[in-house]
């Protein structure tokens, strides 16, 4: 089967894609360097980030779009069982590499919404710490600190699936998640339908000014 230059991604799931690994490198190191103002106001970003991307996951991209790669899990199962001798037949994400991207925007998401509410006992509480109990504020804090452990190892393991790709089926990930385009996509295969730039926009503003009012509510300023 002959090969295609095609366009994968949109310019906002790269931006997506690199804002979150830039923030979560940030969120790592402000956390443990316990600076704690730069770390709600990280996560506050990342909580905007995340708003965009669930909203842009139904209404975006083809190859944004959950309907567009969720499968069932029977599917993902087969897919790695058929991992080394299965050619690559789509574009954008594959049936295991979509239960991938849940997991990890559900933990993001997790992480970040219990941080919104987190106590360190001491001086700084999240934004939304307000409006709960310590008690309920020490419990998310609890959930906070050792979803961080999990959170690292998706990291580690979606690494290792994209040098897996580079190694056994010589496919690169990340050019095209910087360039938008794939040099190998199947050449009678349909071409993804890019999303409108003024709805992102306008998603993007939304998300922001959400995250802006979140981040107001925080003894941070």
């Amino acid at each position: 089967m002959s090969a295609a230059r095609v366009k994968v991604w949109d310019v906002w799931i790269r931006l997506f894609h690199w804002s979150v690994v830039l923030l979560v490198a940030e969120q790592i190191a402000t956390g443990e360097l316990g600076w704690l103002n730069a770390h709600i106001a990280g996560g506050c970003a990342l909580l905007g980030l995340l708003l965009f991307r669930l909203a842009w996951g139904v209404v975006g991209s083809d190859t944004a779009r959950f309907a567009g790669f969720v499968r069932s899990p029977l599917a993902a199962l087969r897919h790695l069982a058929r991992f080394r001798t299965d050619p690559e037949t789509g574009v954008g994400h594959t049936a295991a590499g979509g239960w991938s991207v849940l997991a990890m925007l559900a933990l993001l998401c997790l992480q970040v919404g219990t941080g919104l509410f987190a106590d360190d006992d001491v001086a700084t509480t999240g934004p939304l710490g307000q409006f709960v109990s310590r008690t309920t504020r020490r419990q998310l804090t609890g959930v906070h600190v050792r979803l961080f452990w999990l959170l690292l190892a998706l990291i580690a393991l979606h690494v290792a699936a994209v040098a897996a790709y580079k190694i056994v089926k010589r496919k690169d990930l990340v050019w095209p998640m910087i360039t938008g385009w794939t040099a190998d996509a199947p050449s009678d295969g349909a071409v993804p339908r890019m999303g409108r730039f003024w709805l992102a926009l306008l998603i993007a503003a939304a998300s922001g000014a959400a995250a802006w009012e979140v981040w107001s509510m925080a003894d941070t300023l």
